[in-house]
């Protein structure tokens, strides 16, 4: 969501686009010295692909950098090189995103919850690098003509939606005088006129009282219906969901016909009932509120508030009566908010460091694999495994190519494929049903080893003769 217009400078809303980097391929060198023509493999393996982390910096105000360039992509890992050279790392992409980001998926499912200075998410990890030819020697292959590719990285689209961090969210009305309030409360300026609308983004203004230092936004106006839809409402609305504290800004002096603060406190809860998420177990209709009935510097505006405070008193309301203008009670409204602040922030749990959770990765084995029959002597391979292992393949080799049916065969995809009852020349498709490498499945071509032929050749490919 952008706002302001032509010079929109708020976003708290977009779909990011990324890709993080390839793996770089391992190399196929054989070391070569005078005297020594074969002296071993010696080809190393390429490098990581780079990552692309989100990073909380609370120096980031809006998504509006992503808005404007929702293409972001990481670093290529380097191919490895002879002499036992590892390729170099692709440099990883952190985006700073502002404290409050949620990142979903394009489905709605929420798959991080971005708060607190310097919280890391890695939103797409990047490839691992191909082995070298050196990494893949072995007994009986001990100068293997072939190396494996790197890995692609992630590339997936996600959703980054904004909600305010703030202990205080202000909500009334369009030119309730939500924004010259949070001007007189705090450091914070945010544009302010005599007209409906004039404040088109949340502003986020800190104020102390006594030990307390607590965070307010202004929220923008509301309007009836904004729980539907209406205006900019559900856009607006889900910056107060981490709010513990509400605080109604009340109009004393509208000059609108039909417009009274007690109207228009009905009109305001009704909406905050409708969208009512929740804040951990304390739903929006739940959060503790008070009452400013503002604009008293007013005549009339003075008038109205004490006619109607004794109403909102029997609601079992604390009541304010402030001027941001003259600044007329604003003392009392601060630190009556900084207690019901203090009172929810003693009401958590004590804080847990952060903890590094070290998810090592799943070791090779087991049979990851599924084949299923298509019809007509047709069967298709799915897994996560065979995939990889397809993506690591350089196909113009017949030795790679024999190297992965070697792997494959390991595996146990060939006798699952024969307990599907597949005969000679089936045709095997490995991936999904639209992207797909097809092979001709013949059981008698016996895998392992004995295979070998001069490096770079397969004697069950007819490479070798």
């Amino acid at each position: 969501m952008a706002k302001a217009g032509s010079g929109a400078r708020f976003v708290d809303r977009v779909v990011l686009h990324v890709a993080a980097g390839d793996g770089g391929n391992g190399c196929a060198s054989i070391h070569r010295e005078k005297f020594k023509p074969l002296g071993g493999p010696d080809g190393a393996n390429g490098g990581r692909g780079g990552d692309v982390i989100l990073e909380v910096d609370t120096g980031a105000a809006s998504l509006l950098d992503y808005h404007r360039r929702p293409h972001r992509k990481a670093a290529n890992g380097r191919p490895g090189q002879g002499g036992h050279r590892t390729g170099a790392d692709g440099d990883d992409v952190v985006l700073p995103v502002p404290d409050g980001t949620v990142v979903k998926d394009t489905d709605g499912n929420v798959l991080a919850d971005l708060v607190g200075e310097g919280t890391r998410f890695v939103v797409a990890r990047g490839g691992k690098g191909g082995l070298g030819n050196a990494a893949l020697a072995t007994a009986k292959r001990k100068a293997p003509g072939f190396a494996l590719l790197g890995e692609p990285g992630d590339a997936r689209d996600v959703v980054l939606e904004l909600k305010s961090v703030a202990d205080v969210a202000l909500v009334g009305f369009p030119s309730a005088g939500k924004s010259s309030l949070i001007a007189a409360l705090s450091a914070a300026r945010p544009k302010i006129a005599d007209y409906p609308f004039t404040t088109l983004i949340p502003n986020l203004g800190v104020v102390s009282a006594g030990d307390t230092t607590f965070t307010v936004a202004d929220v923008p106006g509301l309007i009836e219906g904004a729980s539907e839809g209406r205006g900019l409402g559900l856009e607006f609305l889900r910056h107060i969901e981490r709010s513990s504290t509400l605080a109604h800004v009340l109009d004393c002096a509208t000059p609108e016909p039909g417009r009274d603060p007690l109207s228009d406190f009905d009109v305001i809860e009704k909406e905050l009932r409708a969208y009512d998420r929740a804040l951990g177990d304390r739903p929006l209709s739940d959060r503790p509120r008070v009452v400013v009935l503002n604009k008293v510097d007013v005549p009339d505006g003075r008038d109205l508030a004490e006619l109607v405070r004794p109403e909102f008193e029997a609601r079992g309301l604390r009541v304010f009566e402030v001027s941001a203008a003259t600044r007329e009670g604003l003392r009392e409204l601060s630190f009556a908010m900084a207690a019901m602040v203090e009172e929810y922030r003693a009401s958590l749990p004590p804080a847990e460091p952060t903890r590094l959770v070290i998810r090592p990765e799943p070791v090779d084995g087991g049979t990851d694999f599924e084949v299923r029959p298509m019809g007509d002597n047709t069967y298709l391979v799915t897994g996560e495994k065979p995939v990889r292992w397809l993506r690591q393949t350089d196909f113009s080799n017949e030795e790679a190519v024999g190297y992965l049916a070697d792997r494959l065969a390991r595996l146990g995809v060939e006798d699952a494929l024969a307990e599907a009852s597949a005969t000679a020349g089936a045709t095997v498709m490995i991936g999904t049903r639209d992207d797909s490498i097809v092979f001709d499945w013949e059981p008698e071509v016996v895998a392992g080893d004995g295979a070998l032929g001069p490096r770079g050749t397969d004697r069950r490919l007819g490479g070798y003769r």
